[in-house]
């Protein structure tokens, strides 16, 4: 156990001291939001904490990693469903998440792509149902972006107020606040679209 902690230890003092850690964290955000089941936070609130003076480009960086591999499960769902997306959901053990959501994304769109974006629920399920259905592209990124920034950026700010404490309250308390921010926006959102309708 000791020995996997020196070698995890001595794994992000390499990454944190390369030249190339903007470019190894946006890797590892693609990674992680296409495939890996490694929470990305692990790695990203220490990062932040070593570089409070570059935290914003940290989170930059991070959310943009997300949005490209966000398009790529895109184009995954809109081209290449029949193989490598039916594939793929069943190899993640996706397949009643994904069910569900189909529900949930036909009746709501933009909201239930930003919801999911948010709450601890596998991202891919979203960009997948999104491409398969022709839903608007612009707005499928514009929905993603928010979800994601709303994660990375306000991991930032945590970081930025209360340092290396985050990660501890992260590991307490990560499932719980991001169901709470996830049922905040998920009810704001409805409210405006109930709003829309009463006024149009």
């Amino acid at each position: 156990m000791k020995k996997t902690s020196n070698r995890a230890r001595q794994w992000f003092e390499r990454l944190n001291s390369s030249n190339n850690m903007l470019w190894l964290l946006g890797t590892l955000s693609f990674l992680e939001t296409i495939i890996l089941p490694i929470p990305l936070e692990l790695i990203l609130i220490p990062l932040m904490a070593a570089n409070r003076e570059r935290i914003w480009l940290l989170a930059t960086v991070t959310t943009v990693g997300c949005l490209i591999a966000s398009l790529v499960g895109y184009g995954v769902g809109m081209l290449l469903f029949q193989s490598i997306g039916t594939w793929f959901i069943e190899f993640m053990g996706m397949q009643q998440s994904y069910q569900s959501f189909q529900t949930f994304f036909d009746q709501y769109g933009f909201i239930a792509i930003l919801t999911i974006g948010i709450i601890p629920i596998p991202f891919q399920i979203a960009m997948i149902t999104a491409g398969l259905s022709g839903y608007p592209i612009l707005l499928f990124v514009l929905a993603a972006l928010i979800a994601r920034g709303i994660r990375y950026y306000g991991l930032a700010w945590l970081v930025h107020r209360f340092g290396h404490r985050v990660l501890v309250l992260w590991r307490r308390h990560a499932i719980i606040t991001s169901l709470a921010v996830g049922g905040i926006v998920l009810a704001f959102a409805l409210v405006m679209q109930t709003l829309a309708r009463v006024v149009m």
